[in-house]
């Protein structure tokens, strides 16, 4: 009987063993028992006989275990491939960003309505060391969670995220802000009517050329939509390059630079012009009231918005002429001469005719072709800001 028990615990603890080793064990390895004595081959049989099973059970429970590890090690098979297939789908849902998206995703715009100061530090008490101008794009050296260091021009140093776009924000506000320019890559090139080899050329410019993009126009591949004359016209965008006009960073240094030299050029641009001359009388020249009209139609295109002595001068110009004997002798001649007062060639002289010219312009064109002339005897006029010389009349330089 003890015997039979000894058997019985060295047959448990072997089991044990085995279940410890867990899955590792083959189906078939041979149970160890631990060393003992045995008296006689009768004792023998009955601890065999005896524990048939408990033998039985053990191997049930291997089984058992076996099962039990393949059935996890399955489990962690299947999450893996779960979790694998989940991040793929994750990737594949991802936008494939474009060229000129990769190349935004390091850049930003200031969000004002002048300019955003650029500090030393990342500190709103640090010193300024330029301006972001609206519509100036910095290149992002390191971005933090209140302040960015950036680099834009000859401009290094810090702004706030606050005022601020970035990545593909910046770009879409850029393109919704900004105007895009294409330059001319070649001489000569046509401007047609349509996206078309055989529409009609509206014009041809020459490389260097700056024309602006239509982008409310979606132009077919191979074409640029461009503004041209009041009107759009297409390019070969074989021949273009295309770019928004965006600008960079200044410092306080290159800005105060840029007022001295804007101040030098006025100084100079005025010291070029003369002092408005005194008013003369002229002699009158016999018009019809349609030339009276037609003429208050010019000034007021010209100069409708001017001072009463600059709606005057734009009409002694053209009464100079019509007196000078170089260009045609009639009113209505010269306001339609070719390429001499655009808004007579692009209609708009005709369409202030149809709704009736200002009062103002109406008695400056009358005392102009009564012979009143403030301008010394002017037969041409441009923008007083071009820098020419001559009598400064309101918005306008006559010479």
């Amino acid at each position: 009987m003890n015997l039979k028990k000894r058997a019985v615990e060295s047959i448990l603890v072997a089991g044990t063993l085995v279940v410890m080793g867990g899955a590792a064990a083959e189906a078939g390895s041979m149970v160890v028992v631990g060393a003992m004595t045995v008296p006689t081959e009768t004792d023998m049989d009955l601890a065999a006989n005896g524990t048939a099973g408990v033998v039985v059970d053990l191997d049930q429970m291997k089984a058992e275990a076996l099962e039990n590890v393949e059935a996890i090690t399955a489990s962690v098979q299947q999450s893996d491939v779960s979790r694998v297939a989940a991040a793929e789908d994750e990737i594949a849902q991802e936008p494939v960003l474009s060229e000129e998206e990769l190349a935004w995703q390091n850049r930003l715009l200031p969000d004002v309505q002048e300019f955003l100061y650029v500090r030393a530090e990342g500190d709103e008490n640090a010193a300024i060391v330029g301006k972001l101008y609206k519509g100036a794009v910095a290149e992002i050296v390191e971005q933090g969670d209140d302040w960015c260091h950036i680099t834009s021009g000859t401009v290094d140093g810090y702004v706030s995220n606050a005022y601020c776009f970035f990545g593909t924000d910046a770009m879409s506000y850029a393109e919704d802000t900004f105007d895009t320019k294409a330059e001319i890559l070649t001489n000569g090139l046509r401007i047609r009517s349509e996206a078309s080899l055989d529409a009609s050329v509206i014009s041809s410019v020459s490389s260097g050329t700056s024309l602006t993009v239509d982008t409310d126009v979606e132009a077919p591949e191979g074409w640029v939509a461009v503004k041209y004359a009041g009107t759009t016209g297409y390019v070969s965008a074989e021949y273009v390059s295309t770019e928004l006009q965006l600008g960079v960073g200044i410092t306080l240094e290159e800005e105060q630079a840029i007022l001295a030299k804007k101040a030098e050029e006025e100084a100079a641009r005025k010291a070029a012009q003369v002092a408005p001359s005194e008013t003369v009388q002229n002699e009158a020249v016999a018009v019809s009231v349609d030339d009276v009209t037609l003429l208050a139609a010019l000034i007021q295109c010209e100069a409708g918005n001017e001072c009463y002595e600059g709606q005057l001068a734009v009409g002694a110009v053209v009464m100079n002429r019509v007196r000078s004997g170089r260009y045609p002798g009639s009113v209505e001649a010269v306001i339609y001469q070719s390429g001499q007062f655009p808004p007579a060639g692009k209609g708009k002289v005709a369409d202030v005719i149809a709704r009736g010219p200002k009062a103002s312009c109406i008695q400056a064109a009358q005392e102009a072709i009564n012979g009143m002339d403030n301008t010394g005897g002017a037969t041409g006029f441009c923008r007083a800001s071009s820098g020419r010389a001559g009598v400064v009349i309101g918005n306008h330089v006559f010479y």
